[in-house]
Protein backbone atom coordinates (compact mmCIF):
# COMPACT_ATOMS: atom_id res chain seq x y z
CA UNK A 1 0.00 0.00 0.00
CA UNK A 2 1.27 3.24 -1.32
CA UNK A 3 1.96 5.96 2.06
CA UNK A 4 -0.71 8.54 2.24
CA UNK A 5 -0.12 12.09 0.32
CA UNK A 6 0.96 14.93 2.10
CA UNK A 7 -2.51 16.46 2.27
CA UNK A 8 -4.30 13.15 3.70
CA UNK A 9 -1.26 13.46 6.59
CA UNK A 10 -2.44 17.14 6.97
CA UNK A 11 -5.85 16.09 7.43
CA UNK A 12 -4.90 12.87 9.62
CA UNK A 13 -2.61 15.18 12.19
CA UNK A 14 -5.74 17.35 12.56
CA UNK A 15 -8.04 15.17 13.19
CA UNK A 16 -6.18 13.21 15.68
CA UNK A 17 -5.31 16.44 17.34
CA UNK A 18 -8.70 17.55 18.07
CA UNK A 19 -9.66 14.18 19.26
CA UNK A 20 -6.86 14.07 21.43
CA UNK A 21 -8.18 17.41 23.12
CA UNK A 22 -11.85 16.50 23.44
CA UNK A 23 -12.03 13.23 24.62
CA UNK A 24 -11.28 13.32 27.96
CA UNK A 25 -12.27 9.03 28.23
CA UNK A 26 -9.23 8.92 25.56
CA UNK A 27 -6.37 6.14 26.66
CA UNK A 28 -2.90 7.42 26.56
CA UNK A 29 -2.18 6.34 22.99
CA UNK A 30 -5.19 8.60 21.98
CA UNK A 31 -3.99 11.26 24.28
CA UNK A 32 -0.44 11.19 22.45
CA UNK A 33 -2.25 11.62 19.36
CA UNK A 34 -2.64 7.98 17.63
CA UNK A 35 -2.79 8.73 13.89
CA UNK A 36 -5.23 7.93 11.68
CA UNK A 37 -4.47 6.74 8.82
CA UNK A 38 -6.96 8.02 6.03
CA UNK A 39 -5.95 5.59 3.69
CA UNK A 40 -7.34 2.74 5.05
CA UNK A 41 -10.98 3.79 5.45
CA UNK A 42 -12.51 2.42 2.42
CA UNK A 43 -15.38 5.37 2.37
CA UNK A 44 -12.96 7.85 2.45
CA UNK A 45 -10.88 6.20 -0.42
CA UNK A 46 -13.73 6.27 -2.66
CA UNK A 47 -14.35 10.05 -2.37
CA UNK A 48 -10.85 11.08 -2.73
CA UNK A 49 -10.90 8.54 -6.25
CA UNK A 50 -13.96 11.11 -7.40
CA UNK A 51 -12.78 13.86 -10.27
CA UNK A 52 -14.82 15.66 -8.61
CA UNK A 53 -13.29 15.47 -5.02
CA UNK A 54 -9.74 16.09 -6.95
CA UNK A 55 -11.04 18.92 -8.83
CA UNK A 56 -12.35 20.52 -5.19
CA UNK A 57 -9.04 19.73 -3.11
CA UNK A 58 -6.84 21.24 -6.08
CA UNK A 59 -8.68 24.28 -5.76
CA UNK A 60 -8.75 24.55 -2.40
CA UNK A 61 -4.40 24.08 -2.23
CA UNK A 62 -4.49 26.65 -5.27
CA UNK A 63 -6.59 29.14 -3.17
CA UNK A 64 -3.91 28.61 -0.06
CA UNK A 65 -0.49 28.54 -1.84
CA UNK A 66 -1.50 31.89 -3.57
CA UNK A 67 -3.21 33.10 0.20
CA UNK A 68 -0.11 31.99 1.40
CA UNK A 69 2.20 34.12 -0.81
CA UNK A 70 0.14 36.80 -0.80
CA UNK A 71 -0.03 37.23 3.05
CA UNK A 72 3.97 36.78 3.16
CA UNK A 73 7.40 38.25 2.22
CA UNK A 74 9.16 36.58 -0.50
CA UNK A 75 12.48 37.22 -1.66
CA UNK A 76 14.52 35.38 -4.38
CA UNK A 77 18.20 34.74 -4.83
CA UNK A 78 19.90 33.91 -7.82
CA UNK A 79 17.11 34.08 -9.94
CA UNK A 80 19.30 35.63 -12.39
CA UNK A 81 20.40 32.03 -13.42
CA UNK A 82 17.46 30.92 -14.48
CA UNK A 83 16.32 34.24 -16.08
CA UNK A 84 19.34 33.91 -18.35
CA UNK A 85 19.12 30.45 -19.78
CA UNK A 86 15.30 32.16 -20.29
CA UNK A 87 16.42 35.11 -21.83
CA UNK A 88 18.84 33.09 -24.20
CA UNK A 89 15.84 30.65 -25.24
CA UNK A 90 17.93 28.15 -23.53
CA UNK A 91 16.10 24.73 -22.26
CA UNK A 92 16.91 23.09 -19.03
CA UNK A 93 15.75 21.25 -16.09
CA UNK A 94 14.71 22.54 -13.26
CA UNK A 95 15.27 19.72 -10.27
CA UNK A 96 14.29 20.60 -6.12
CA UNK A 97 13.12 17.58 -3.52
CA UNK A 98 9.42 16.33 -3.41
CA UNK A 99 8.97 17.72 -0.23
CA UNK A 100 9.83 21.32 -1.30
CA UNK A 101 6.85 21.34 -4.02
CA UNK A 102 4.49 23.28 -2.11
CA UNK A 103 5.79 26.65 -3.48
CA UNK A 104 6.50 25.61 -6.65
CA UNK A 105 4.10 27.04 -8.75
CA UNK A 106 5.11 30.74 -7.72
CA UNK A 107 9.13 29.99 -7.61
CA UNK A 108 9.41 31.70 -11.29
CA UNK A 109 7.70 34.27 -13.21
CA UNK A 110 8.44 32.35 -16.28
CA UNK A 111 6.80 29.52 -14.68
CA UNK A 112 4.48 28.71 -18.13
CA UNK A 113 7.45 27.92 -19.89
CA UNK A 114 7.84 24.55 -17.70
CA UNK A 115 6.54 21.13 -18.25
CA UNK A 116 6.58 18.94 -15.03
CA UNK A 117 6.13 15.12 -14.93
CA UNK A 118 3.47 13.88 -12.56
CA UNK A 119 2.24 10.47 -11.82
CA UNK A 120 -1.00 9.12 -12.86
CA UNK A 121 -2.05 7.70 -9.40
CA UNK A 122 -4.67 10.15 -8.10
CA UNK A 123 -2.49 11.86 -5.27
CA UNK A 124 -0.20 12.92 -8.40
CA UNK A 125 -3.12 14.43 -10.27
CA UNK A 126 -4.18 16.56 -7.49
CA UNK A 127 -0.54 17.77 -7.46
CA UNK A 128 -0.80 17.86 -11.26
CA UNK A 129 -4.11 20.28 -11.16
CA UNK A 130 -2.60 22.65 -8.66
CA UNK A 131 0.74 23.08 -10.83
CA UNK A 132 -1.48 23.73 -13.84
CA UNK A 133 -3.50 26.26 -12.34
CA UNK A 134 -0.15 27.97 -12.30
CA UNK A 135 0.11 27.82 -15.77
CA UNK A 136 2.46 24.99 -16.12
CA UNK A 137 2.18 21.75 -18.37
CA UNK A 138 1.88 18.09 -17.22
CA UNK A 139 3.59 15.47 -18.84
CA UNK A 140 1.75 11.83 -16.93
CA UNK A 141 4.35 9.42 -16.25
CA UNK A 142 6.58 7.37 -13.65
CA UNK A 143 10.40 6.54 -13.69
CA UNK A 144 8.74 3.04 -12.83
CA UNK A 145 6.16 2.08 -15.71
CA UNK A 146 6.59 3.15 -19.35
CA UNK A 147 9.42 5.26 -17.40
CA UNK A 148 11.58 5.49 -20.92
CA UNK A 149 8.63 6.74 -22.96
CA UNK A 150 7.93 9.93 -20.26
CA UNK A 151 11.58 10.92 -20.71
CA UNK A 152 11.35 11.04 -23.79
CA UNK A 153 8.04 12.92 -24.08
CA UNK A 154 9.99 15.63 -21.59
CA UNK A 155 13.46 15.45 -23.70
CA UNK A 156 11.02 16.23 -26.73
CA UNK A 157 9.94 19.18 -24.40
CA UNK A 158 13.57 20.40 -24.15
CA UNK A 159 14.43 20.04 -27.54
CA UNK A 160 11.62 22.54 -28.27
CA UNK A 161 13.63 24.85 -26.19
CA UNK A 162 10.99 24.18 -23.02
CA UNK A 163 12.09 24.25 -19.09
CA UNK A 164 11.51 20.68 -17.42
CA UNK A 165 10.60 20.68 -13.83
CA UNK A 166 11.39 17.20 -11.96
CA UNK A 167 11.76 16.20 -8.26
CA UNK A 168 14.67 13.56 -8.35
CA UNK A 169 13.66 11.48 -5.25
CA UNK A 170 9.80 11.37 -6.40
CA UNK A 171 7.01 10.00 -6.20
CA UNK A 172 8.12 7.69 -3.43
CA UNK A 173 11.89 8.36 -1.98
CA UNK A 174 14.18 7.86 -0.68
CA UNK A 175 13.99 11.34 1.00
CA UNK A 176 16.51 13.66 -0.87
CA UNK A 177 18.13 10.76 -2.68
CA UNK A 178 18.18 11.44 -6.61
CA UNK A 179 17.51 8.88 -8.80
CA UNK A 180 19.90 8.30 -12.27
CA UNK A 181 16.58 9.42 -14.34
CA UNK A 182 17.14 13.12 -14.51
CA UNK A 183 20.60 12.76 -14.86
CA UNK A 184 20.18 10.51 -18.27
CA UNK A 185 17.67 12.70 -19.41
CA UNK A 186 19.90 15.77 -18.75
CA UNK A 187 22.48 13.99 -21.09
CA UNK A 188 20.02 13.01 -23.43
CA UNK A 189 18.79 16.51 -24.09
CA UNK A 190 22.51 18.14 -23.79
CA UNK A 191 20.83 20.73 -21.53
CA UNK A 192 22.02 21.50 -17.79
CA UNK A 193 20.17 21.04 -14.06
CA UNK A 194 19.20 24.05 -12.21
CA UNK A 195 18.77 22.88 -8.27
CA UNK A 196 16.04 25.36 -6.71
CA UNK A 197 14.19 24.92 -3.37
CA UNK A 198 12.37 27.28 -1.32
CA UNK A 199 11.87 27.73 2.94
CA UNK A 200 9.42 29.91 5.13
CA UNK A 201 9.56 31.04 8.55
CA UNK A 202 6.52 29.06 9.61
CA UNK A 203 5.97 25.91 8.27
CA UNK A 204 4.31 22.21 9.29
CA UNK A 205 6.58 19.19 8.44
CA UNK A 206 4.44 15.63 7.51
CA UNK A 207 5.04 12.19 8.37
CA UNK A 208 4.95 11.11 4.73
CA UNK A 209 8.00 9.70 3.24
CA UNK A 210 9.34 13.01 1.99
CA UNK A 211 8.70 15.04 5.30
CA UNK A 212 6.42 17.35 3.02
CA UNK A 213 6.95 21.07 3.96
CA UNK A 214 3.63 23.12 4.46
CA UNK A 215 4.45 26.75 4.52
CA UNK A 216 1.76 29.18 6.82
CA UNK A 217 0.68 32.18 6.27
CA UNK A 218 2.42 35.54 7.70
CA UNK A 219 6.12 34.45 6.91
CA UNK A 220 9.23 35.21 5.73
CA UNK A 221 10.15 33.02 2.35
CA UNK A 222 12.91 32.62 0.29
CA UNK A 223 13.14 30.90 -3.27
CA UNK A 224 16.89 30.09 -3.74
CA UNK A 225 17.91 28.85 -6.88
CA UNK A 226 22.18 26.80 -7.85
CA UNK A 227 24.52 26.47 -10.27
CA UNK A 228 23.93 24.82 -13.32
CA UNK A 229 24.85 20.97 -13.46
CA UNK A 230 26.01 19.64 -16.89
CA UNK A 231 26.27 15.70 -17.81
CA UNK A 232 28.08 15.46 -20.90
CA UNK A 233 26.94 13.72 -23.53
CA UNK A 234 30.28 10.97 -23.31
CA UNK A 235 29.89 10.51 -19.82
CA UNK A 236 30.22 6.96 -18.95
CA UNK A 237 28.48 5.14 -16.03
CA UNK A 238 31.22 6.38 -13.45
CA UNK A 239 30.76 10.07 -14.46
CA UNK A 240 26.90 9.69 -14.35
CA UNK A 241 27.51 8.34 -10.81
CA UNK A 242 29.45 11.74 -9.96
CA UNK A 243 26.70 13.67 -11.74
CA UNK A 244 24.00 12.30 -9.74
CA UNK A 245 25.63 12.82 -6.77
CA UNK A 246 26.58 16.09 -7.27
CA UNK A 247 23.25 16.97 -7.79
CA UNK A 248 21.91 15.04 -4.77
CA UNK A 249 24.32 17.27 -2.84
CA UNK A 250 23.51 20.88 -4.47
CA UNK A 251 19.86 20.43 -4.02
CA UNK A 252 20.42 19.38 -0.05
CA UNK A 253 23.28 21.99 0.16
CA UNK A 254 20.81 24.48 -1.02
CA UNK A 255 18.00 23.33 0.85
CA UNK A 256 19.88 23.50 4.00
CA UNK A 257 21.36 27.25 3.23
CA UNK A 258 17.23 28.31 2.56
CA UNK A 259 16.25 26.95 6.04
CA UNK A 260 18.77 28.48 7.61
CA UNK A 261 18.06 31.58 6.03
CA UNK A 262 14.62 31.20 7.54
CA UNK A 263 15.97 30.12 11.10
CA UNK A 264 14.60 26.81 10.76
CA UNK A 265 16.39 23.30 11.32
CA UNK A 266 17.15 20.99 8.08
CA UNK A 267 15.46 17.85 7.19
CA UNK A 268 18.01 15.04 6.78
CA UNK A 269 17.61 12.99 3.91
CA UNK A 270 17.26 8.62 4.18
CA UNK A 271 19.77 6.28 4.91
CA UNK A 272 21.77 5.90 2.07
CA UNK A 273 20.77 2.20 2.38
CA UNK A 274 17.09 2.81 2.52
CA UNK A 275 15.24 0.95 -1.24
CA UNK A 276 13.08 2.44 -3.76
CA UNK A 277 10.75 1.46 -4.88
CA UNK A 278 11.85 3.28 -8.01
CA UNK A 279 13.74 1.97 -11.10
CA UNK A 280 15.81 3.55 -13.72
CA UNK A 281 14.93 3.80 -17.39
CA UNK A 282 16.80 2.45 -19.77
CA UNK A 283 17.81 5.35 -22.12
CA UNK A 284 19.59 5.39 -25.56
CA UNK A 285 23.23 6.74 -25.22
Amino acid sequence: MSAPAPWQNFVAVAVNDHRGRGDRRAGPERRTGERLNLSSVRPLKLIFRSAFTQTIISALLLWYIRFVYWTGSWTRENEDIPNGFHEAGKPFILALWHGRLAMMGLAWRYGDTVTVLASAHRDGRIVARVLEGFGFSVVYGSTNKDGATALRRLAGVLANGGVVGVTPDGPRGPRMRAAAGVVLLARLAKVPIIPMTFATTRRRIHTSWDRFVLPLPFARGVYLWGEPILAPSSADKAHMEEKRLELEHAITELTTQADHLMGQESIPAAPQNEPSSETTPDLPA
